[in-house]
């Protein structure tokens, strides 16, 4: 019987991954969100260097992502993750007062660089310690951090920005700063990485594995291009384009954020039931049917729906995904796998971006794009199940050959008796 509930010795896991997450999303990305107008506003940058200095983030984080498995492999975990945090911390610090576009453009790269490495090598260091019977809960709860910083942009930077620009800023590195030394308490505790089985229930063909790994990866990647737009014209798209003001925009960006933080507590129970490969299935036909929704309606009900559940499935598809690579090769080699797929979605999202902006400044609305990702994501649900198809296969061929093993040993033991 797999123990479900968490132990405190789940706590310098759970304690790692959270605040790895929450600084390199949850701060380093969606915190930035927000402040963008604000700059804009304020005369420190125009509009479009402000979007040069959102893309500069997305550049690093693609950087970061290729470059954090040989990273801690080669220096101290616990350094690595050390100077990520002092990276973003800086990155906010080192930008509150006005400065020169360069100056601004290479910390934002830093933070994403950062982010990156702080979101491959937490979650890994996380699962590697943890027993395989809760590393489904304590793998999906990593991934709150991403929600607390989506709340953080939804609520609290509002808030600070009433009290100025700059004082938002240093808050924000401060807070970074908090969550590095809590981290570092949660490293120095971790148990030694649990390496006793080196594969979880993955098909015992080589071949078949890295298909489905290249699988799960391709769905991965095409999961980032069905979270652009409502991470990037979602709040645009509700106040402006449909004339809902930005009092409901706001709205349906806190709802986004209520749902991001409650997404890797749902998966998290998803996986205890159905497994790391039935909830990605699950998960990318949720979040396929909610990016659909504001297509075919903008009522009140259907905006709350698809801002809970593109919020919830955003850190939900991260946390089964990392959980389903891990389950496939162990926890030893997700680390270099788990960077490999955050590298391809960080690619992904930044083509996808770039190339929305450019369509919707050929169309002038965002109702397209919305059925774009949409279908996107059914095609990454295509890619699971077919994942699927091929591991069933090599499960059925393994039997198959045992069978026949079993078969010609009874022949040959049936012979042998039979001849004395």
């Amino acid at each position: 019987m797999m123990k479900r509930t968490l132990t405190a010795q789940d706590l310098p896991a759970l304690i790692t991954g959270i605040m790895a997450t929450l600084a390199g999303i949850g701060i380093a990305r969606f915190a930035y969100t927000p402040l963008l107008p604000a700059i804009i506003q304020q005369g420190w940058f125009t509009a479009s260097q402000g979007a040069y200095l959102g893309a500069a983030n997305l550049l690093g984080y693609f950087i970061g992502a290729l470059a954090a498995h040989s990273l801690s492999e080669r220096f101290s975990p616990r350094m690595v993750m050390a100077a990520s945090f002092a990276g973003i911390a800086l990155s906010f610090v080192l930008c509150a007062g006005a400065g020169g576009f360069l100056w601004f453009f290479f910390w934002r790269l830093i933070s994403g660089i950062a982010g990156a490495i702080l979101m491959v090598v937490g979650p890994s260091l996380a699962l590697a310690a943890t027993p395989p019977e809760r590393r489904t809960r304590v793998g999906a709860m990593v991934f709150t951090g991403i929600g607390f910083g989506a709340l953080l942009s939804a609520f609290i930077v509002p808030l600070l920005l009433g009290l100025s620009l700059t004082v938002t800023w240093g808050t924000l590195g401060l807070l970074c700063i908090a969550a590095g030394l809590l981290c570092d308490w949660g490293v120095a505790h971790l148990a030694s990485p649990i390496t006793a089985s080196p594969r979880g229930n993955s098909p015992s063909g080589v071949t078949d594995v890295k298909i489905i790994v290249l699988l799960v990866m391709g769905a991965y990647a095409l999961d980032a291009i069905g979270f652009v737009p409502h991470t990037v014209f979602w709040v645009d798209y509700l106040a402006r384009e449909n004339a809902l003001g930005n009092q409901a925009a706001s709205l349906q960006w806190g709802i986004f954020g209520l749902g991001a933080l409650c997404g890797p507590f749902m998966v998290g129970a998803l996986a205890h039931r159905v497994g790391w490969q039935g909830g990605l299935m699950i998960a990318f036909a949720a979040k396929a049917a909610a990016v659909l929704l504001p297509v075919f309606s903008l009522a009140l009900l259907s905006q709350s729906v698809s801002s809970f559940m593109v919020g919830a499935m955003i850190p939900g598809i991260v946390a089964l995904t990392s959980g389903r690579l891990a389950e496939l090769v162990g926890p030893t080699a997700h680390k270099k796998l788990w960077g490999q797929a955050t590298a391809a979605f960080a690619a992904a999202q930044a083509m996808a971006g770039y190339a929305m902006s450019a369509l919707y400044g050929t169309w002038g609305s965002y109702t397209p794009l919305f059925a774009i990702s949409g279908l996107t994501l059914v095609a990454g649900l295509l890619l699971v199940l077919l994942s699927r198809g091929v591991q069933q296969r090599q499960t059925h061929l393994s039997a198959q050959q045992l069978t026949k093993h079993a078969t010609q040993h009874s022949s040959k033991h049936f012979t042998h008796h039979g001849r004395q």
